[in-house]
């Protein structure tokens, strides 16, 4: 009975031995395989091409504006009161012109800030300060919202973080600070 068992045990260990054989095996195929694919072991191939550097247009057949025209109507639209992605979407759904910087070459930001359009405070830092007046006024209103507390403290955070990142840039005078007053008044 006790040489039965050793026999046993003895084939089991052997099974075992041979699938991790069979397993080492398939692996050093693969990676056989994967240095003959490759073109060179020192080149880089990217997925994603970082053709953000030159500048690309990209005439649509279906657009019947020049980029002059589109340069006046984006022009006209600030002049309005519209925001640069307001501005884009008009575009987009209005005048049939899916992306104005592969059509003219320069996105609608520079386009604005060429033609002395653009805001003081750029765009990100007063989407913070419109999200963080909302929530004081909730808070005025609900005291006991500690979550609502919370994503203010965070808010005023990122605030002040991008605010000292503008002062490093220049894109913001050194003097210009948070405050929760001066942040009400540039929201009304």
């Amino acid at each position: 009975m006790a040489a039965k068992k050793e026999s046993k045990e003895h084939k089991h260990a052997k099974d075992d031995a041979s699938e991790r054989h069979s397993h080492k095996e398939h692996k050093e195929e693969k990676e056989g395989n994967a240095h003959k694919d490759e073109k060179a072991p020192h080149t880089k191939t990217h997925k994603y091409p970082h053709s953000s550097h030159i500048k690309h247009t990209q005439q649509y057949e279906w657009i019947e504006y020049k980029p002059q025209d589109i340069e006046e109507v984006i022009i006209n639209l600030a002049n309005a009161g519209n925001t640069p992605s307001e501005i884009g979407m008009i575009l987009r759904d209005q005048y049939g012109i899916p992306n104005v910087a592969k059509v003219i070459g320069e996105k609608i930001e520079k386009i604005l800030e060429k033609n002395k359009l653009h805001s003081d405070i750029p765009r990100d830092l007063l989407n913070l300060i419109k999200k963080s007046v909302q929530l004081e006024n909730h808070l005025q209103k609900n005291r006991k919202d500690f979550t609502a507390k919370r994503g203010y403290i965070n808010t005023v955070s990122k605030i002040k973080k991008l605010v000292n990142y503008y002062h490093k840039s220049g894109r913001l005078s050194k003097d210009w600070r948070y405050t929760p007053e001066r942040a009400a008044l540039l929201i009304k």
